[in-house]
């Protein structure tokens, strides 16, 4: 009699575990469904071509704004403002008289990094050529960008060296090194004693320019995930 009670138990406690192992791993399989939503009908090569293609219209629209005439200089978020270093300068400046020359001093910077703009294009449609499946599955399944993070990682040294060159040249055609060194020249003559920092102005504005395209990836891959009106094509839909 004994013998059966504690088979019967035996039978039991197994029972118990087994179902309450079974629903935690269903609870498991749940959680994951809801973390990487399965996109029925769709095979791992069109779920791809879909994400790239949300890459090539992303980076696209975010060239494509940061290419036109204020583009850098008329966003709230990327436009290139004066250096820490000089700032004191400027508002020095500005009090005295010359507002205008500082003015002017931060729209050349910012049209240089316009000019330079269009040359990220090409960089980012190279990295997309380049993604692998492994790529692909973390950009899909990450956060709102994700993606972003990727182009960060695999093309951002790459942009600068694009971008610095324009970015001299223009900054030379406009005159921003004269206009730079006629600032200091008046802060200097204006303020007995004064100090100013020297500043390599061609590294400063590249790599605000290349924030500023970075962030404007962003703001595009936040669209296409989360707005509907941002997939433009019936591949994006799909997908996202």
């Amino acid at each position: 009699m004994k013998k059966v009670v504690r088979i019967g138990i035996f039978f039991f406690v197994f029972t118990f575990v087994s179902l309450s192992y079974a629903f935690q791993i269903d609870n498991l399989l749940k959680g994951l469904n809801r973390q990487f939503p399965a996109r029925e009908g769709m095979d791992n090569d069109t779920i791809i071509s879909g994400l790239k293609e949300a890459l090539s219209v992303g980076t696209g629209n975010a060239v494509t704004s940061l290419s036109k005439v204020d583009g850098y200089f008329s966003h709230q978020v990327v436009k290139i403002l004066l250096p820490e270093k000089l700032q004191t300068v400027g508002s020095v400046l500005s009090r005295l008289g010359y507002k205008k020359q500082v003015d002017d001093f931060v729209l050349s910077m910012n049209r240089a990094a316009e000019r330079a703009a269009p040359k990220a294009k090409t960089i980012f449609m190279d990295a997309i050529r380049q993604m692998t499946f492994e790529d692909a599955r973390n950009i899909l399944n990450g956060g709102n960008t994700s993606a972003t993070d990727y182009f960060k990682s695999k093309t951002s040294a790459k942009i600068f060296d694009a971008f610095k060159p324009i970015i001299s040249s223009s900054m030379n055609e406009a005159g921003v090194t004269q206009a730079y060194k006629a600032m200091i020249g008046r802060y200097t003559s204006s303020i007995p004693f004064a100090k100013t920092e020297s500043l390599d102005l061609d590294t400063y504005v590249t790599n605000k320019a290349t924030d500023g395209l970075f962030y404007m990836v962003g703001e595009e891959e936040k669209k296409i995930r989360t707005d509907p009106a941002a997939r433009v094509t019936d591949l994006l839909k799909r997908v996202f």
